[in-house]
């Protein structure tokens, strides 16, 4: 049986998650209280259900405190277990619970104590990612702050895909100018390199056409951060897969996400990929 538990921040895109495997075949279920993870394991393993998606949240209380030590007891179960965590910067949750006027649910009566008004947006936000810090690095980590429905569900078809047994080396692009991402394990700036923005001819096209990778072949920093990242990452590669690590995300940023980090990170995802498991992504281009 393969279990894909989705968890994270409210409004940062979990339901979002859960319909695309649901489309994909999977028999899902929302809001499920974490102590009850066990019992509906085995009833659908019973009823020979072998793809099942379960989302908790911090709707599930104290027992989403619970989570890691039940997803090693139903690892033991010779489940398949894979972990989604979603999360998005707290101005971007804020501003997504205003537009829709939705409720927190940190502010429904069963999570406010006798007496206690309502709490603000912002005290909900900031309260559930200190409820949820525990958890939040037991999987995968999205940042969807700057994502779209589209382009989350391609990212998460790409999760469902990759071998689990192996350590999945992810590059991902981003522009500072819209913040670090979130789910960041290791961070390059690579700003202080020629810009192929301030070419008028290169200035509408990105890292991955052709024009702008020969502009940034010709630059010997550019080669020279290239050698740097590619010298780091197999030096300490062997000692992460050592540590039993299922994803690695190296974060390449330059100012505007557009050329020069997709570059690098095209570029990297070429030379790792015939040895490692390798993704690419591009938050900006997405």
């Amino acid at each position: 049986m393969q279990l894909f538990l989705i968890s994270g921040l409210s409004g940062s895109g979990k339901s979002v998650a859960l319909n695309m495997l649901e489309d994909s075949g999977y028999y899902c279920v929302d809001n499920l209280p974490a102590d009850l993870l066990d019992t509906l394991v085995q009833h659908l393993r019973h009823a020979g259900y072998s793809n099942i998606a379960v989302s908790i949240d911090v709707r599930s209380a104290n027992s989403v405190q619970r989570l890691p030590s039940l997803l090693q007891q139903i690892k033991r179960q010779e489940v398949d277990v894979h972990v989604l965590f979603l999360d998005a910067q707290t101005e971007t949750l804020v501003k997504r619970f205003s537009e829709t006027r939705r409720l927190h649910p940190l502010n429904e009566a069963a999570f406010l104590e006798n007496g206690k008004q309502e709490r603000t947006l912002l005290e909900c936000v900031r309260l559930e990612r200190e409820l949820l810090a525990a958890i939040s690095d037991i999987g995968h980590h999205i940042d969807t702050t700057e994502l779209n429905a589209n382009a989350l569900r391609t990212w998460i078809k790409q999760f469902t895909k990759v071998d689990r047994a192996r350590l999945t080396l992810l590059f991902q692009s981003f522009g500072f100018k819209r913040g670090i991402p979130l789910d960041a394990d290791l961070v390059f700036d690579v700003r202080c390199l020629p810009n192929p923005h301030y070419s008028p001819e290169l200035r509408p096209l990105t890292g991955r056409d052709t024009a702008v990778s020969e502009f940034l072949e010709k630059s010997s920093d550019a080669q020279d951060m290239f050698g740097d990242i590619r010298d780091f990452l197999e030096r300490w590669l062997p000692c992460l897969v050592a540590d039993n690590r299922s994803y690695l995300t190296v974060a390449i940023g330059c100012t505007g996400g557009q050329h020069r980090s997709v570059y690098l990170a095209e570029k990297l995802a070429r030379h790792f990929g015939p040895q490692q498991q390798v993704l690419v992504r591009h938050r900006e281009l997405a």
